[in-house]
């Protein structure tokens, strides 16, 4: 069993995001790179979820537009890489829809942490 990790609270308005780097579907990711743009990172329990599907979904139906406004979406959860893209591939198959962010492969929990999404 791994040691609990110390839940730290949300980087409050007017704070430097906590910068951190990551294994994603897009390839590694490293925050400070995004630098510039609006950034919309936003978690999810666990792939092959309806609700967690249904919110992927619609993020990429307004992905163009968010793009157009120098907004950046990226997705994150607990499950690794491999999941993530057969849940993406999965969704393509399904129901014909591309995820076109990059979603965060965070088995660690470091980035959760960061940012205070773990309880």
């Amino acid at each position: 069993m791994t040691e609990p990790q110390e839940c730290l609270s949300f980087p409050c308005i007017g704070e430097p995001a906590p910068d951190f780097e990551a294994e994603t579907t897009h390839g590694p990711l490293k925050l400070s790179d995004l630098k510039g743009k609006w950034v919309i990172l936003f978690s999810h329990p666990a792939d092959f979820t309806p609700v967690c599907t249904t919110e992927f979904l619609a993020f990429s139906a307004i992905n163009d537009e968010l793009k157009a406004l120098n907004v950046q979406l990226v997705g994150l959860s607990v499950d690794s890489v491999s999941a993530h893209l057969a849940w993406v591939h999965a969704v393509k198959e399904k129901m014909g829809i591309q995820i076109p962010f990059p979603i965060i492969a965070d088995l660690t929990m470091k980035v959760s942490n960061l940012y205070g999404m773990i309880h």
